[in-house]
């Protein structure tokens, strides 16, 4: 008890002292997160729709390995870029190891299946709902992709959140592309790794319940957007 009474006044400590490598860090970290979400949308969006609303052979076997790839362990991911971008690797001339792009590509990795195959689901149900209307509009599936992700945009938010929540507490594939380096790819979930492993289990704590408070705020300024958004579009 008292570990985590110690850890809370630990934690608030930092926040409110605006610690200089806490701030180093937590600016990483999104960076990092908010990076691979956005390239991860770029390729999952579309992908989800068209999965949804055109049937062609494989379709099916490329919905159960999107659902599949949802579960996808880090560490194998991690291990898979880093052979991918080590020196002996086929993209080892591009110097991307140890890097937070390396960190960005694996997160990418992990979070793109989450967003095509929830992003799938949600243009599935829009389609049920307006595909008649849409067909007697002469609107074809490949027109109506942006129509249902813009109809959809709320519930995409959603899940724009849980691929950002993979991102955000992700750490095995980072600490094995990114190498968990001081000043150059240290991220929350690293350095409570890091801290853990040294036997710092109040700092470890403290870390763990900032980035527990960043992700409820982050979580709950993208909910107050979209509910104000909401309102103003039924208004």
């Amino acid at each position: 008890m008292h570990d985590f009474t110690a850890a809370f006044a630990l934690a608030f400590g930092m926040i409110g002292a605006f610690d200089a490598e806490l701030v180093e860090i937590v600016l990483l970290s999104l960076k990092v997160s908010f990076a691979a979400v956005g390239f991860a949308a770029l390729i999952g969006l579309p992908l989800g729709a068209a999965v949804a609303l055109f049937r062609f052979p494989g379709s099916g076997a490329l919905t159960i390995l999107l659902n599949a790839m949802m579960g996808l362990p880090p560490v194998v991911v991690g291990l898979v870029v880093y052979l991918l971008i080590s020196r002996a690797g086929p993209l080892g001339v591009l110097g991307l190891l140890f890097t937070p792009t390396a960190m960005i590509i694996a997160q990418v990795l992990l979070v793109m299946p989450i967003v095509a195959a929830l992003t799938r689901q949600v243009i599935l149900d829009l389609w049920e709902e307006y595909g008649e209307l849409l067909r007697s509009l002469g609107v074809g599936r490949g027109r109506a992709i942006g129509t249902l992700l813009w109809d959809g945009r709320f519930r995409v938010l959603t899940v724009m959140l849980a691929g950002l929540g993979r991102a955000m507490g992700e750490v095995g594939a980072v600490m094995i592309v990114g190498g968990n380096i001081n000043h150059v790819t240290r991220v929350m979930t690293t350095t409570i790794a890091l801290e853990t492993s040294k036997g710092n289990l109040t700092l470890a704590l403290a870390l763990g319940i900032v980035l527990l408070v960043l992700s409820l705020l982050i979580n709950g300024a993208i909910y107050l957007v979209g509910e104000t958004a909401a309102r103003r579009a039924a208004a």
